[in-house]
């Protein structure tokens, strides 16, 4: 039993340490709904506190440039997600900013890029290892099916459950190992998904309660975020961990 607590004690400890940069948006988002601002703007605001963080995880060593290369990437995919899917009113950014565009606040793509920084932080904090990975060719169009479904369902049939199906058939197999202390533990890849995805959904409801933005359905009064939305975080965290294994797999071979 005391082992359980200590290995426990120590998973939390670095599954917060890998959180930072989640954390720093959701605690901005909670102090800039009380913050007076006097004719400045909220979003800006965050927009920039999203920058200074990015800045200091990077000049104090939290992240590496080739980490931070690939969390923008992440970025500039969230950033496109975001321009469609409001502009198709999915969502909206009720509030005004300078930093605007399209309808869309730019620190919108930061919260997609602090799901890439929470992956590359836990692939060195916890010594992750994919075992039985998929070949290239499979996870690059696998993953490029899944975005591409994000945009295409709104002009023709919604392809979601035959990519979740497609996702099950390619990764059954594969299992990812992390460690703890010094002790080597593994689950299934898809049970991984399925957490991160979980606790994002979590994270959505915390941002919507404090506006970081709304759905249609929350414009009067706020309300829990439908559990269904869990399915497109799990796509799209397949589709940071693939590009984050598949970047990765280049300097690391032998965890890939």
């Amino acid at each position: 039993m005391k082992t359980f607590i200590r290995e426990l004690w120590a998973f939390t400890w670095e599954e917060s340490l890998c959180c930072i940069f989640p954390v720093i948006i959701f605690a901005t988002l909670a102090l800039s709904k009380v913050l007076p601002f006097h004719g400045a703007y909220r979003y800006d605001f965050i927009l920039i506190v999203c920058v200074l963080a990015q800045w200091a995880l990077v000049k104090f060593g939290w992240e590496s440039i080739d980490e931070v290369k690939v969390i923008m990437l992440f970025h500039l995919i969230g950033l496109g997600l975001e321009l469609f899917k409001v502009h198709m009113g999915s969502w909206a950014y009720p509030e005004e900013a300078l930093t605007k565009w399209w309808g869309v606040p730019l620190y919108s793509g930061f919260m997609y890029s602090s799901v890439a920084s929470y992956v590359c932080q836990a692939w060195k904090r916890l010594h992750l290892r994919f075992v039985r990975w998929p070949r290239t060719w499979l996870a690059v169009v696998l993953s490029i099916a899944i975005y591409a479904n994000f945009f295409t369902h709104h002009y023709v049939i919604d392809l979601r459950w035959l990519l979740i199906a497609a996702i099950v058939v390619v990764f059954y197999r594969t299992r990812v190992e992390f460690t703890v202390t010094t002790r080597r533990y593994s689950m299934p890849m898809i049970l991984s998904f399925v957490l991160v995805a979980f606790f994002i959904w979590l994270a959505e409801n915390i941002s919507t309660f404090f506006g970081a933005w709304k759905y249609p359905d929350q414009m009067h009064v706020w309300q829990m975020v439908h559990w269904g939305k869990m399915t497109s975080w799990f796509m799209l965290v397949i589709i940071s961990i693939i590009i984050v294994a598949e970047l990765k797999r280049v300097k690391y071979p032998d965890r890939v």
